[in-house]
């Protein structure tokens, strides 16, 4: 009966699984609370949503508390609720400080790892020091001394391309809900639409070009504009964008 029954389970671990698991790459929004008791807290967010309301509509988004004392009163379950019913998707809470992770879990949200977001966002007004900002050159330099990597064939609806440590080329259109991503720099040699997102590690100083801006959303080191917010001076246009401080800035090429 022993060997019958060993025979029998190692035929049941050669059954093919009816699943897999794999390892992807995700770009998500971060929604940083600094005052969630504000009585007019989703009033506002429902009017920022409202400036792209086809790009925000079931967007996933992670929630950031780390502004937030751990004996706070927010009822999680309920914020997220309130998300929902603006048509965002909470999926996560990012780098929640000690006393959250309970509630997350409650509420049916992952725990994500503190990130750049959370750190660059901790205080805007704050300076950087001449530390933080020596090893972000150093940081720069690193992604620059990457071999870029070259895409030459289009780059279709619902494809992402990941250039991981240096820049992206791509020299065929770029069609709408694809989405391109670069620790370096973004260059488009043909129509951009879909997403651009450069600067995936920190560097501040990348920047995207692209022969006709069409995009539905641009990003720098985290700092996004959708298309709803672009001057339509730059729409079907030669352009590069660089980051200044927090804001994007848009130049005829």
């Amino acid at each position: 009966m022993a060997p019958r029954h060993a025979a029998s389970v190692s035929a049941s671990n050669d059954q093919p699984l009816p699943f897999q698991i794999r390892g992807a790459s995700f770009s998500l929004l971060a929604l940083k609370v600094v005052d969630p008791a504000d009585p007019a807290f989703f009033d506002r967010l429902a009017d920022t949503l409202s400036l792209a309301p086809g790009f925000y509509r079931n967007a996933p988004i992670v929630l950031d508390f780390s502004a937030l004392a751990p004996e706070s009163p927010v009822d999680l379950r309920a914020f997220c609720q309130a998300l929902r019913d603006l048509t965002l998707a909470p999926v996560g809470l990012q780098g929640p400080a000690a006393g959250w992770e309970d509630a997350a879990r409650s509420a049916g949200l992952a725990i994500f790892p503190a990130g750049r977001v959370s750190e660059r966002t901790a205080d805007p007004g704050a300076g950087r020091s001449a530390r933080t900002a020596s090893r972000s050159q150093r940081g720069a330099a690193a992604v620059r001394q990457t071999p870029s990597r070259l895409v030459t064939d289009p780059v279709r609806s619902g494809q992402q391309v990941y250039a991981a440590g240096g820049d992206l080329i791509v020299t065929v259109p770029v069609s709408r809900g694809a989405e391109l991503l670069a620790d370096g720099n973004i260059h488009v040699y043909g129509p951009l639409r879909g997403r651009a997102l450069a600067g995936m590690s920190g560097d501040s100083g990348a920047r995207i070009f692209c022969r006709y801006l069409d995009a539905d959303l641009v990003s720098i080191c985290g700092f996004y504009m959708v298309s709803e917010q672009m001057d339509p001076g730059f729409i079907g246009k030669a352009v590069q964008i660089s980051l200044a401080g927090e804001r994007l800035v848009f130049e005829l090429l």
